[in-house]
């Protein structure tokens, strides 16, 4: 069984504390903290091996080399991928999407159609829009009162000009858990590419890409315990080799002349430049941590927080939360409301009237301010999904997410938070 307490001993920045208080960090949904394994993993890197990789035939590079290249492996192993290829190494989950659209998005023509859900980050939703200049068209399939996804709809917005879906596999706001499998199903009947963003569940439960079935999975290795500026981009071999690459420049090609060029094969062909080894490295450390726990028990310990969240709200009178209720269709992410808080229309019609919101409201900002002051970190505002916020008819939410170091006395430190802030504001 997961100890979250043992789990936090391996983590530096918990043996700090602010303002004489010990730091409760809630904020895993945006980034995770990170355990010594890794913070060494990088630093020995740097001290013992540091040199450019695939370029030199000298040791150092070879060494380095050699570290990549099986960093690239632990992590492909890790989502279940059956070919280290298929990995390309990116910064995040959103360069990983960005890099499918544009690269996919080079073969798209006008009236093609791109689906979507209205529970995207802007990760997901940003870059296909870009190709809307080009007359490609962008769907979004509705959600249901409980925040799951409307299947229906989502069946019936897949046509003969469907191309390419691509859909979160967990909300980052209403913590739905989305049937990523039955999704590649009803995609691949109807000829459409599905592209799974995994940044929300590739970190916190078991996930088989070969299982899934899914054509292309992006996630980020900053919030799965690994260093920033390091995520993976995973497709079919076959499918990854028939795109054209994303950035131009040195290593992404096989020859160069003055009239044009050619490209490695892959991942090589989208790994344009110097990579990140150390951070490549660090993430695969990561990956190892994570793996000594293993993913069911992560999956088990956070099942086990939300529903203890689900218990203690019932204390808070004025508490509304988002996002399904049934354990296995949750994530371990907490979205709530303090009273009820204007959309983004109605909140610009009670300013232009001086009207002021009721007393026993407080804004996701003030509520995190509040709370932040006995060192507890939560996340407030629109998540970067704002098409959600407006299907929620909210202008804005807190958002406690938990992981693999938070602990149930720290659910009751937040809820005592939460209740101490409503008392300060006179509720």
């Amino acid at each position: 069984m997961l100890n979250p307490t043992k789990v936090k001993n391996d983590f530096p920045i918990f043996r700090r504390k602010i303002d004489g208080k010990e730091i409760i960090y809630l904020d895993n949904a945006a980034t995770t903290q990170k355990p010594k394994s890794v913070i060494d993993a990088i630093k020995d890197y740097y001290e013992n091996f540091n040199s450019n990789v695939h370029r030199g035939i000298y040791k150092l590079s070879e060494e380095a080399t050699d570290m990549y290249e099986k960093a690239r492996k632990n992590v492909s192993d890790f989502i279940g991928g059956n070919d280290q290829n298929g990995l390309v190494f990116v910064r995040n989950a959103t360069e990983a999407l960005n890099l499918l659209a544009s690269s996919i998005g080079q073969s798209l023509k006008r009236d093609d159609e791109v689906l979507l859900t209205l529970m995207e980050h802007h990760s997901n939703i940003v870059p296909w829009q870009f190709l809307m200049g080009k007359g490609v068209k962008i769907k979004y399939a509705d959600l249901k009162e409980d925040g799951t996804l409307n299947m229906e709809d989502f069946t019936s917005k897949i046509t003969q000009h469907t191309k390419v879906v691509s859909v979160t596999h967990v909300s980052n706001v209403l913590g739905t858990i989305n049937d990523a499998k039955e999704l590649a199903r009803i995609s691949h009947e109807k000829e459409a590419t599905f592209i799974l963003d995994g940044a929300q569940s590739v970190p916190h439960m078991p996930v088989d890409v070969k299982d899934i079935d899914c054509d292309y999975v992006a996630f980020s290795g900053h919030k799965m315990l690994g260093p920033m500026g390091i995520g993976g981009l995973y497709g079919k071999p076959d499918l990854l080799s028939k795109l054209p690459p994303y950035m131009g420049g040195g290593e992404m090609i096989n020859t160069v002349t003055t009239e044009g060029s050619t490209w490695a094969d892959i991942p090589l062909k989208f790994e344009a430049g110097t990579p990140n080894v150390a951070d490549a490295i660090g993430l695969s450390a990561a990956v190892d941590y994570l793996k000594n726990i293993g993913m069911k028990e992560v999956r088990k310990h956070e099942s086990e927080m939300i529903l203890y969240a689900f218990q203690e709200e019932k204390y808070m009178e004025n508490l509304k939360s988002f996002g399904p209720r049934s354990l296995h269709l949750r994530g371990g992410v907490y979205s709530f409301n303090i009273g009820d808080i204007p959309s983004f229309n109605i909140q610009r019609e009670l300013e232009a009237n001086s009207i002021r919101i009721s007393r026993a409201s407080m804004h996701p900002h003030d509520v995190a301010s509040e709370i932040d002051k006995e060192g507890i970190a939560i996340r407030s505002g629109h998540h970067c999904a704002m098409p959600l916020m407006a299907r929620l008819d909210v202008q804005a939410t807190a958002r406690a997410s938990f992981y693999i170091y938070n602990s149930k006395e720290e659910i009751d430190k937040l809820f005592i938070g939460l209740q101490n802030a409503t008392a300060r504001f006179g509720h």
